[in-house]
């Protein structure tokens, strides 16, 4: 039987030049949002485009406190002032890519989080209109709202002059996740911010960013089944109470992979991804032949593989980028196999740059 490597799939790969981004220790806020500008702002574009990438959560044992942005895959979110919109108010306009979404911004990833970021801007005299670009499949373990909300709130950020940090950006899409798919920041924090993120208490939320040395090479094979595990359905599967073996283990596997991380080590790091004990053993089940892929991977000499973050992608770590396309290739061919079900696999890199103003018009 011929196996193709490559299908036809949603998603969308993304090409921007390098660049950089200031980072400090460690970020801190308050676990809600309110205005954070007395007098109201002019708007400094008439017009803005901003993306934001997609992300992989949990990385293994770090379940809704770790994880890290995928360069070249993600959504943009256009927006511009409306004077036919009601001032202080945002609309959606057009939503490509996906038509399972709401246009109506109070039920809509990016229409929550830009709301939010309006509030914390103090935006009362215009009216926004908004158009999101989905390059992410719903339900595809990829970050999909998180990159809409970041996208989103960066984009009204940019519009009225940059005025809010990371932190109160990262508040804002977490506003629009807890009404979508929980109160967890490990795709919103990355999204916003770029890199590895880990989320060290979230009331306060507290912030670190997991710097991943420049000099060291790392790939994330990403082998995605056309298959939709809903995040609210795979946390359902999750256990209530979990014995203190696996809580140590679990706890030990996720301290390595934070040193691996600082230390460049992808081999560390691919073997810490491979260790959950209480996650991906309840969730894996749910993805036809999830099992087989992670094996195959490993065998095809991954450093390590698991779910990303509910899934049903699977997610792999190497230091070669064509040896990630060798390992790719078996990802996809045991999913066919063992899953039935038809998949793609990219290799990509990691984005260290996170949401961001791709464009804008000067008012």
């Amino acid at each position: 039987m011929a196996i193709c490597f490559q299908f036809q799939s949603p998603l969308k790969p993304i090409t921007f030049p390098s660049s950089t981004t200031k980072r400090v220790p460690i970020f801190k806020c308050k676990a809600s949002f309110s205005t954070t500008t007395t007098t109201e702002l002019e708007p400094v574009f008439t017009s803005v485009k901003s993306f934001a990438p997609a992300t992989v959560a949990n990385l293994g044992p770090g379940f809704d406190f770790l994880g890290a942005a995928v360069d070249g895959l993600g959504d943009f979110v256009s927006l511009s002032i409306d004077p036919s919109v009601s001032p202080g108010h945002v609309t959606i306009s057009e939503i490509s890519g996906s038509s399972k979404l709401s246009p109506n911004p109070l039920f809509n990833c990016a229409g929550i989080a830009a709301i939010a970021t309006m509030k914390m801007l103090n935006v009362r005299s215009f009216g926004l209109s908004l158009k999101l670009e989905k390059g992410l499949p719903l339900g595809s373990g990829l970050g999909s709202s998180a990159a809409s909300a970041a996208a989103a709130a960066v984009a009204v950020n940019e519009l009225f002059g940059a005025k809010l940090g990371v932190d109160q950006l990262v508040l804002a899409g977490l506003e629009s996740e807890a009404k979508v798919s929980g109160y967890h920041a490990d795709n919103i924090a990355p999204a916003v911010m770029g890199g590895f993120v880990l989320i060290k208490s979230y009331d306060p939320l507290e912030l670190k960013p997991l710097i991943f040395p420049q000099n060291q090479e790392l790939f994330f094979i990403l082998a995605s089944p056309e298959f939709e595990a809903p995040t609210k359905k795979m946390r359902a599967a999750l256990p209530a109470e979990i014995g203190m073996p696996h809580h140590v283990w679990n706890c030990s596997q996720a301290g390595a992979l934070v040193a691996s991380v600082l230390e460049g080590d992808v081999v560390g790091l691919g073997k810490a991804l491979s260790s959950d004990k209480i996650v991906e053993p309840k969730r894996a089940p749910l993805i036809p032949g999830m099992e087989a892929v992670k094996k195959a991977a490993i065998k095809a000499g991954a450093f390590g593989c698991t779910i990303s973050g509910a899934g049903p992608t699977a997610v792999a770590v190497i230091d070669n980028e064509e040896e990630g396309k060798k390992i790719g290739q078996k990802m996809v061919e045991a999913f066919l196999e063992e899953g039935h079900l038809r998949s793609v696999a990219m290799v990509k890199k990691l984005d260290r740059v996170g949401a961001r103003l791709i464009e804008g018009v000067p008012r």
